[in-house]
This record gives C-alpha cells, sequence and structure tokens, in this order.
C-alpha cells in the first residue's frame, strides 16, 4: 500500500507580539489573518500596518493566505514590513 502523499504546508495566520511596552496598555488587534498583542504604541500601530499592507497584497494578487505558499507569504510579509 503506498502512503497517503504528506498535506501540502498552509500558513494560516501570523501571530505578532510587541514586548517593548512599559505603559501597561493592553494592546490587542486582530483581523482576518493576524492576531497582534503587546508593543508600545508605536510598535503596535507599525503591526497594524504591516497587516493591512500584507492584506493589500494578498488582495491584489487575488490570492487567499490559505492558497499562497508559505514561501510567498513569509515574502510577502517581509516586504509588508518595510518602511
Amino acid at each position: 500500500m503506498k502512503k497517503k502523499s504528506k498535506d501540502k504546508e498552509k500558513i494560516l495566520g501570523f501571530i505578532g507580539l510587541g514586548l517593548d511596552n512599559k505603559d501597561e496598555h493592553q494592546r490587542i488587534t486582530s483581523s482576518e489573518h493576524f492576531y497582534l498583542v503587546g508593543g508600545s504604541e508605536e510598535t503596535h500601530e507599525r503591526m497594524q500596518d504591516t497587516a493591512i499592507r500584507f492584506s493589500e497584497s494578498l488582495e491584489k494578487k487575488g490570492k487567499r493566505l490559505e492558497d499562497t505558499c508559505p514561501q510567498e507569504a513569509i515574502d510577502m510579509l517581509r516586504d509588508s514590513m518595510r518602511d
């Protein structure tokens, strides 16, 4: 009997964790592809901007995250993180 082929690897979402919070304010943002927690106001805002740019990139390509290969998703995330 042949082994079943391994399921295709998928990225289902990203978690962003900010560790520079000094004001004890709890910042949490969730979206379709991201769950962002913590960080200073500035850090959390940068994570939010990255999430928005990433979602816009997916939309421009007409793709869903689930249908994007992991390497392409990671490349898109890196591009979205640039200022």
